[in-house]
Order: structure tokens, then C-alpha cells, then sequence
């Protein structure tokens, strides 16, 4: 005989390491079924965007660290490529090849950490958690020698970056470049094939195609459905137009591609950083501009493909040291809108490894 059972709803939270407190998701289940998801944030607001409005142009590029916290170099070229659209300002070849090998790494060590949290989801105790973090560690040096610091970087400045790479830098970034294709092979080998990793991530959380497309879901996760959008191909900035790189992509939208995406990219990361040190000359790493940018009064927007998917600064001027407004648009944030939809009908167990996939960061979606 049949036991009568009635949905229960619980908040269930935090599970991964971007939510510590300031995300939960209210699940009703019907035993192990999930029937109904509300995702609730919004308990870390920092006010970044009103933040912003009160400093001057320069002065937010700190700001712009602490939205993805894993992505600090990537936030500062889209933030600072918003402000040199709105001033006009000009930057040299220089600097826009240090821009692109500091996103580059900055994308390589936040897919280490996206898939090394992700095998956690899995119950995959530390081991390769270690194994990314151990080659992340390698680029946060590299950041070190670049600005000082390791994380919160504030390295780009409009007009270019803070200074020139020493030569240290450039001896640790070629090994690094040729180290990390072997680490990658022993990432895949631990993960590609394992029966565990196959069977809780094939055919589990899939995105359809036009779903995607429909929420304005960017990055790995869109590519992941077979969308091939990458705004380094699609709208070049920088000098991403002259790199030879291909843009990875799934088949099926489901936990798996997501993964699978992120790992290649890295590799072809670490093709664009190859092809920039070729490429490099000597020159000037900044335009010379007033410290108290004033730029005229206008509107713009620009973004750039994060490690996340597409970030973007929204800036209002009205003449001032300082914007009159700043939106952002933050790819993690974006890309939580089809959680619910994708998490409804699946088995509890499902629900941490599909949201361990996603790869969010909570200081882009409360900012």
C-alpha cells in the first residue's frame, strides 16, 4: 500500500563556497523530487553601483575588485573600458596586450576554481580542489608581480594599467604557459572519465538551447547549449581580433558540457597568452590622463566575455569627476534566472551539483 506523503519546504543553504550566508534556495520537495525552487539573495548588498557615484572615475576601480572576487582583473578591463569609451580615451598597443594576458589568467584561475568547487559538490574531498587551487596560486604570483597584490588587484587604470610587467613576470609567466597544458591533462584524466563524475553530471541540469538564448544566460553555460557566443569573437575588443583561438562549445546544455567547456577554454587562454608574448614590443603601458577624469556628458555601455560570460559597465556622465550613474551587468546574476526552471523536477541530490555548476559569485549579484 502506498504511504501518503506531503510536500515539505525548506531553506537550504549555504552549499557552495560563494554563498556563505548571503544565498539560499527555498526547495519544496515531494520526498527526493524537487517540485517548486525560490532562489533567495540579496543579504549581501554592498551598493557598489551608488558606491560608484559617489568617487571619481579612478577611484572605482577598486570597487570593481570586489564584485567577482575571483575575476578582479577581468572586472577592471570591462570597467575601465567603459570609461575610456565615454572620454575618449586612447590606449596603447602595450597595454592592451598586458590587459589581455592578465584576463587570460584571471579566466584560467577562475575555471580552476569553478571546477574544483564543483567536484566538491560531488563529494570529492579536497583532493582535486588542491590540485586547482595548487596552479591558481601560480597566477596569483603572477598578479603579485604585476601590481603587489594577489586578489583584490586594481591593476587597470583608464588610459592603460599602473605600470609596465617586470621581467620576472615574463620568466614565471613562460613557465607557467608551459606547465599548465600537463595540468590540465591530469585534471581531465581524474575527471573526464570517472563513472561517478558521468553519472551525476550526463544528462542532469540541461539548458536548452533557446531557453539560454531566451534569459540572456552568457559564458560557459550558454556555450555549454552549443550557442557558439564569445564577445572576444563576436565583438572584439582589445587585441582579441588579431589572436588565433577557437570558442569551445557543448552539445547537450547539461552539468557535464559545463564543465567540459571550462577546461577547454583554459587551454585556449593559454594559446591567446602564447600568441600576446609573441606578439609584444616595447612602449608606453599608459596614456597620460588627468587624475580626475572628467569625460563629457553622454551615456555608454561596454562589456566585455568574462570568465562568468558578459560583464558590462553602464556609465551616465554629466560632465563631473565622478558618474552620474553606474549599472552593471553582472553575468552571475543573469545567469540565476534559469536555475529554477532547470532545478523543478529534478532529485534533491541533483539540486548542489547543478548549482555548484553554475559558478557564481555572490559580490556580482548583490552589488
Amino acid at each position: 500500500m502506498p504511504i501518503e506523503t506531503k510536500p515539505i519546504t525548506i531553506n537550504l543553504g549555504p552549499q557552495h563556497p560563494s554563498t556563505h550566508g548571503v544565498f539560499r534556495l527555498r526547495v519544496t520537495l515531494d520526498g527526493e523530487q524537487v517540485i517548486d525552487v525560490e532562489p533567495v539573495f540579496g543579504y549581501m548588498h554592498r551598493g557598489s553601483e551608488k558606491l560608484a557615484e559617489q568617487r571619481s572615475y579612478t577611484q572605482i576601480v577598486t570597487l570593481t575588485d570586489r564584485l567577482d572576487w575571483v575575476s578582479s582583473m577581468s572586472n577592471n578591463l570591462a570597467y575601465v573600458r567603459s570609461v575610456e569609451k565615454l572620454a575618449g580615451i586612447e590606449v596603447p598597443i602595450r597595454a592592451q596586450y598586458i590587459r589581455v594576458i592578465s584576463a587570460e589568467l584571471q579566466r584560467i584561475a577562475s575555471h580552476l576554481v569553478a571546477t574544483g568547487f564543483f567536484l566538491q559538490e560531488l563529494g570529492v574531498f579536497g583532493t582535486t580542489l588542491m590540485y586547482c587551487f595548487r596552479e591558481r596560486e601560480r597566477i596569483l604570483d603572477l598578479f603579485e608581480m604585476l601590481c603587489g597584490a594577489r586578489m583584490t588587484l586594481s591593476y587597470m587604470r583608464p588610459g592603460g594599467v599602473t605600470q609596465d610587467a617586470p621581467d620576472v613576470f615574463w620568466k614565471g609567466l613562460d613557465r607557467f604557459v608551459n606547465d599548465m597544458p600537463g595540468y590540465a591533462d591530469e585534471l581531465e584524466s581524474m575527471i573526464n572519465d570517472n563513472e561517478v563524475v558521468l553519472a551525476r553530471t550526463k544528462g542532469i541540469g540541461i539548458i536548452e538551447k533557446d531557453r539560454a538564448i531566451d534569459s540572456s544566460v552568457t559564458g560557459p553555460i550558454l556555450r555549454a547549449t552549443g550557442v557558439k557566443w564569445d564577445l572576444r569573437k563576436s565583438d572584439p575588443y582589445e587585441v582579441y581580433s588579431d589572436m588565433d583561438f577557437d570558442v569551445p562549445v557543448g552539445s547537450t546544455g547539461d552539468t557535464y558540457d559545463r564543465y567540459l567547456v571550462r577546461i577547454k577554454e583554459v587551454r585556449e587562454s593559454l594559446k591567446i597568452i602564447k600568441e600576446c608574448v609573441k606578439r609584444i614590443e616595447p612602449g608606453l603601458v599608459r596614456t597620460e590622463t588627468n587624475y580626475f577624469v572628467r569625460p563629457p556628458v553622454g551615456e555608454v555601455y561596454s562589456s566585455i566575455e568574462g570568465p562568468k560570460g558578459e560583464l558590462g559597465f553602464y556609465l551616465v556622465s554629466n560632465g563631473d569627476i565622478a558618474p552620474y550613474r553606474c549599472k552593471i551587468r553582472s553575468p552571475s546574476f543573469i545567469n540565476l534566472t534559469v536555475l529554477k526552471e532547470i532545478l523543478t523536477g529534478g532529485k534533491f541530490a541533483d539540486l548542489i551539483v547543478v548549482f555548484g555548476s553554475f559558478d557564481v559569485v555572490m559580490g556580482e549579484v548583490d552589488r
